[in-house]
């Protein structure tokens, strides 16, 4: 391990061996914190939808390695230097915290000249490529506990806000503001289009709703999420496209947009390449069309380019999020859930039942799952 100081004690872990393969628990040992760093128990590990597509290999990332990069947790041990979030508040032992998934390098051309480090060229992103084999192996949040390494941005859970309602946008919430504030924002009065009901999805419907937008309509399924969603209060319109006949779907939603012209603004976060194609035909003729779920590689795509250039669409694609989108997230949670039943959204799983929980994010019975550690 390349002499990392441990606590002698051992964590479980769960780990991607290969691709393809199912997700093993191992026992890690837990490491001291060196300068700048900071060890957490991981209360709860987020399951994203981009978790199972890493598990399918659908971006090269180094194995084995303990997968989630979305989680919450308790300060358990500060190393030399940790005293403060991001914020600036004062960290001590048993604070309850969220930390952002990657660290940028700070020197590359994207985060210095672009501004972007979210497009770092040597980003380091927990639960995705941070092998066992480098460091002490706790380097992912489906584990019961983290080392965060010096340069990582930990936010302090605001009082009053639920663990689990916290947990239920973790990854998405960051996402979609990184989507929204920095790629294309919601203007008041739009009227805005949203393909997918997952986190994804359910997060861009209810930034629009805080942002202002005179109606929401999501287009997505099966239909027990849409449900869901709408008993939690995101979305005026609930459009089911799985089950249903989804020219019928796409036809009704673009009836739902004033005049029948379609939405002024398009935010893709299906995840399914096919509904890029569907997603153009649903914004307006000078509207605009906002990609967010196509984060792993799910194949290529038929479209016809001349929806672009007849609708003169302004098309955004946005990758992922950096540390500045988790703090403005958790700055937000008490206004989202003063208005959304965010915490209605979550089902919690044992660590131990990993695969339970992946198959059940898998086949859509539940929208966000989360494994908790104790």
């Amino acid at each position: 391990m390349g002499g990392i100081v441990t606590t002698g004690q051992f964590a479980a872990a769960a780990v991607l061996e290969e691709f393809g393969k199912p997700i093993s628990i191992r026992h890690l040992p837990v490491p001291e914190p060196g300068d700048g760093e900071m060890l957490i128990d991981i209360t709860y590990g987020g399951i994203c939808g981009t978790d199972l597509h890493l598990q399918q290999g659908h971006l090269p990332i180094p194995t084995p390695l303990t997968l989630g990069h979305e989680g919450l947790g308790t300060v358990r041990t500060l190393g030399p230097g940790a005293a403060f979030d991001a914020r600036g508040a004062q960290l001590a032992v048993g604070d309850t915290v969220m930390w952002a998934s990657s660290i940028s390098c700070g020197r590359c051309v994207p985060c210095r000249q672009y501004r972007e480090p979210t497009l770092c060229e040597a980003r380091r992103t927990y639960g995705v490529n941070r092998p066992l084999g480098e460091g002490s192996g706790l380097s992912g949040a489906w584990a019961e506990a983290i080392l965060l390494h010096q340069g990582a941005v930990v936010v302090k859970l605001p009082q009053g806000v639920d663990e689990l309602a916290a947990m239920s946008l973790a990854c998405a919430g960051p996402t979609l503001v990184h989507a929204l504030y920095e790629r294309r924002p919601v203007l008041l009065g739009e009227t805005v289009i949203v393909q997918g009901s997952g986190p994804v999805g359910l997060a861009a419907a209810a930034f629009a709703h805080l942002a202002g937008a005179e109606k929401v309509i999501l287009v997505g399924g099966p239909r027990p999420r849409l449900d869901l969603a709408a008993r939690c209060g995101i979305g005026d319109h609930h459009i089911d496209i799985v089950d249903g006949e989804p020219g019928r779907a796409l036809d009704r939603a673009r009836e739902l947009t004033p005049g029948g012209h379609g939405g002024d603004l398009v935010i893709e976060c299906a995840g399914v390449p096919q509904a890029v194609a569907q997603g153009m035909t649903l914004a307006r003729r000078g509207g605009s069309y906002l990609i967010v779920g196509q984060y792993t590689d799910n194949g290529d795509t038929m479209l016809n380019p001349h929806q672009i250039v007849h609708r003169q669409l302004d098309i955004h694609g946005s990758w992922a999020f950096s540390g500045a989108h988790l703090v403005e997230y958790v700055r937000l949670l008490p206004a989202l859930s003063s208005r959304f039943d965010l915490r209605g959204l979550v089902v919690p799983f044992p660590l131990a039942d990993i695969r339970r929980a992946t198959e059940a994010v898998a086949n859509g019975t539940v929208i966000k799952a989360v494994l908790q550690s104790s």
